[in-house]
Order: structure tokens, then C-alpha cells, then sequence
């Protein structure tokens, strides 16, 4: 029977094959008259049409011809043997997959289920061995899930993704966007969690000066209120602001730049700082970060970062000679500013060369100078401002040591992690009257993190991976 049905789909399939290609000797023999935009735009679209039809059919055929293949079943033994649970093949499915060309091929499949548990009353889902193998998952291509979790990180709204995808042929709703995008940043977290992250051979830390830093940003999350629905049935909620922890870590030259020979590693999460601590020392321990000739920790006075950077190097059995913890400089200036707007009886011109002066002694290394500066001008009114800014130089001093930094050749700013809140976090994730979900925010920070770090295919690699249904 199943030999009878592989010969109906075989013939049906290059039926619809030749049909194809009758149609494209038909265009190439064609000699259509064009004379405007708008008719070379309708010959290319028909073009473009058909030679969409000729990669489905071609795709399909290619796929099926893998499943059917005669190693297929022992693959397919290996991974469910490793699948929590015992499941039993229900034998062979049809199943409709996406394609990035915008139409569907349809493909026969092994299923595999278990039973439903009645003893915590739960049914679990089954699960198609050969599609999860090839990096199929939610009945989509791999391409396909690719390219709509990069447009979902590029733009600024998923309305935007299904119009995008919309010019292109594909037709999707925005419900089936954001689906996409978050499990594809789901599956590749937990390949993370698991499995850690698979860096290229390039990607070692190995004599390498690296920087560190992190910052917060904001974006206000979609957090249930008790009460009564709304006359429409919808649930309250609150719009409360909370603050994203993201990390940068990059190499730099021997001038301090950024070195082009290695990519960014950006990430963050919204779970507070400790959840930020422990993701951070999963991406340094998977690169080796013992191994650096030089390590720079730079960031503005953020107890909850400093906090934990002894924990942190500790953690990861740094040398401490080749450790550095460095408050960004211009945060510090801009205390120095603090201090110079609480002196009211000071002119403009006063104020400015107040702190152009105590800057150069900040560059210089000369921090007790300007702890005294500050110091002699806790009086008055505003003596209370005037010895909290005076605490932060008290509190931050070993961490301005800027004339060995600049000796070592290492950055005296926080401008990178600075410059990944606005582009990943501002530009996407905040905005008016936008709200998230905790862990929906948690994902698409994942997925702009990445893309924004030049990191996509290492995203791609992870949640094409078998190895993420097997973590969840």
C-alpha cells in the first residue's frame, strides 16, 4: 500500500513538474512588448511566479526522496530514543510546510506519540522526527523561520514584518509572525542553557585585550491587575517600566578600537541582575575568557553591576593582574557637572571652567585632588547632593585609574553597551503605547541582540538544532 501511494505522489509530483517547465518554454519562447514600469514589473512577478513553482516542486521532491531514504529510519530511532518519554511511530502523515517562496509543499512523515498520562492529566504533543532532523519546526523551512525572526529583530513592529513579507510573496498573519519568532528564539535559548554556545574557531579569546560592559534601559512591561474585566471582557492590566540588563563583550586593538576580527557579543534579559550575572559567565566560560592576555570591566557606578564583578572574575578564575574595573569617564564628568549646578551663586562661565579644570586632573589620575575639590564644597544648603557625589569619588576611586588605561591602550567609555541599548532595546522594544510580556520581551531581546551583533547565523545554527526540542 505504501509502495502504491509513493508511485501516486511521485506521478503526481512530476506531473506538476512538467506543468512548470511547459510554462517557462512558454515565457522564454514569449516576445511580450513592454514599453512602461508597469508592465516590466507584471513580466518580472510572472516570471518570478513560476520559478517559485519549479523550487516547491523541486524542494518537495528532494525532501520527501531524504525521508524516504533508506538511513532515514535509523536517524529518526537515534533521536526519538533520546526524546523524554517513550514514544511509538502512528506510522506516516501528510504534512503541509512553508517555504520561503511563499507557497507549500506537502510531505509524508513518520509521527511519533505517547499516550496521554492520565496520572498528571496531561496530553503531550507527538512529534515528527524527520522534519525536527532537517530543521523543520513549526511546519515551516528553515529559511523561512529564519527570515521572518530576522525581519521581526530588523523592524519595528511585526505589522511592518507581515507587510515586508507581504511584497515578497508571503502571506502571513501577524499572529503567525510573532509566533515564529518567538519560539525560534526560544528553541535557540534553550540549546544555549543546554548545550552552550557552538563559537566559531575564530572566536577565542586567546591573547586577545577584552572589554566588558553593561548597562540598563527601560521598557515597560504588560503585568497583570487584579479585578474585574472591562465591559469587553478584557483583562487589566499595568504598563510598568522595568529595566532590561544587557552586556556587550568585543576586542579591541592595540589603539583601543574596536578590532574588526571579531564579532561583538551582545545579550541581556529582563529577569533581574542575577539572571544577567549568570548568562553573562555562560558566554564567557564557552570563550575561554581565562585565556585573554588583558580584561577590561567598564561601566557607569550601577551598584548592581560592580556588585557582582568579584563574584564574576572569582567565578571564572581570572588573573588579577590581567583584570581591570574601570568607571566609564564621562560618567564621572558628568558628576563633576552635578556638582558645579548645585553652586547657584556660580556663573555659567564659572561652572564650565570649574569642571574643565577638574576633568583634566580626573584624566591625569589625580582622583584625591578632586575628592578635595569636591569635598570644599559641602557646605551651604546643598551640602547633602554635594556629599553624595563627593561618596561616588569616594566609593568608585580605584576604579579611575584612566592614565593606565589609556597606557594599556584600553577605552575609557561605556559608549558600546551605550550605543546596544539605543539600537536594541530603544529601537524596538520601547516606544508608545507599547507593551510586553516578560518573557515575550526576553525573546525578542535575544533575537535583536544577535542580529544587531552581526551573530545570526550562531542564532540560526542554535534554533535549527534538534538538540533545542530535546532541552525543552
Amino acid at each position: 500500500m505504501i509502495g502504491d501511494l509513493d508511485s501516486m505522489d511521485y506521478a503526481e509530483n512530476e506531473s506538476r513538474l512538467q506543468e512548470v517547465y511547459r510554462r517557462l518554454h512558454a515565457l522564454e519562447h514569449e516576445r511580450r512588448v513592454v514599453s512602461s514600469a508597469e508592465g516590466l514589473e507584471a513580466l518580472e512577478r510572472e516570471i518570478r511566479a513560476e520559478t517559485d513553482r519549479l523550487a516547491s516542486v523541486l524542494l518537495e521532491r528532494q525532501v520527501q526522496a531524504n525521508l524516504d531514504s533508506a538511513e532515514q529510519p535509523a536517524a529518526e530511532a537515534e533521536l526519538i530514543a533520546a526524546w523524554p518519554g517513550r514514544l511509538k511511530s502512528e506510522g506516516r502523515e501528510r504534512v503541509r510546510i512553508r517555504t520561503v517562496e511563499g507557497g507549500e509543499i506537502e510531505l509524508r512523515v513518520r509521527y511519533y506519540r505517547r499516550r496521554c498520562d492520565r496520572r498528571r492529566g496531561k496530553r503531550y504533543r507527538g512529534v515528527y522526527a524527520g522534519l525536527v532532523l532537517m530543521g523543520i519546526h513549526e511546519r515551516c523551512t528553515p529559511w523561512l523561520g529564519a527570515q521572518v525572526s530576522a525581519w521581526s529583530a530588523l523592524l519595528s513592529s511585526f505589522a511592518e514584518v507581515v507587510q515586508v513579507l507581504a511584497d515578497h510573496g508571503l502571506v502571513l498573519g501577524v499572529k503567525t509572525v510573532r509566533q515564529l519568532s518567538y519560539r525560534y528564539a526560544e528553541r535557540a535559548r534553550a540549546v544555549q542553557h543546554s548545550a552552550g554556545v557552538a563559537w566559531a574557531e575564530g572566536d577565542t579569546m586567546r591573547g586577545r585585550r577584552v572589554v566588558i560592559s553593561g548597562d540598563g534601559g527601560r521598557v515597560r512591561l504588560r503585568e497583570p491587575k487584579r479585578g474585574p474585566k472591562t465591559r469587553k471582557g478584557r483583562r487589566r492590566y499595568r504598563g510598568a517600566w522595568r529595566e532590561p540588563k544587557l552586556f556587550i563583550v568585543y576586542v579591541v586593538d592595540a589603539q583601543g578600537k574596536l578590532a574588526k576580527c571579531f564579532a561583538p557579543v551582545l545579550d541581556g534579559t529582563l529577569r533581574g541582575p542575577d539572571a544577567w550575572l549568570s548568562l553573562l559567565r555562560g558566554y564567557l566560560q564557552s570563550l575561554r575568557l581565562e585565556q585573554a592576555d588583558q580584561v577590561l570591566f567598564v561601566a557607569d557606578g550601577a551598584h548592581w553591576i560592580w556588585n557582582r564583578v568579584g563574584t564574576l572574575v572569582k567565578a571564572l578564575g581570572l588573573d588579577r593582574q590581567r583584570v581591570h574595573e574601570l568607571i566609564d569617564f564621562y560618567h564621572a564628568v558628568e558628576h563633576l557637572g552635578k556638582v558645579a549646578a548645585l553652586r547657584q551663586s556660580w556663573s555659567a562661565k564659572e561652572r564650565r571652567r570649574w569642571v574643565r579644570q577638574h576633568r583634566q586632573l580626573l584624566l591625569k589620575g589625580h582622583v584625591e585632588s578632586v575628592m578635595e575639590a569636591v569635598r570644599a564644597l559641602c557646605r551651604g544648603r546643598h551640602t547633602k547632593a554635594v556629599t553624595t557625589e563627593r561618596n561616588y569619588f569616594i566609593r568608585h576611586q580605584q576604579r579611575m585609574d584612566y592614565p593606565t588605561m589609556k597606557t594599556l591602550g584600553l577605552p575609557l567609555g561605556s559608549g558600546a553597551v551605550e550605543s546596544a541599548i539605543r539600537r536594541v532595546v530603544n529601537l524596538r522594544l520601547k516606544g508608545s503605547c507599547l507593551f510586553w510580556y516578560r518573557e515575550n520581551a526576553d525573546k525578542m531581546l535575544m533575537l535583536r541582540s544577535y542580529y544587531k551583533a552581526g551573530r545570526w547565523n550562531l542564532l540560526k545554527k542554535m534554533a535549527n538544532s534538534h538538540l533545542s526540542l530535546l532541552a525543552t
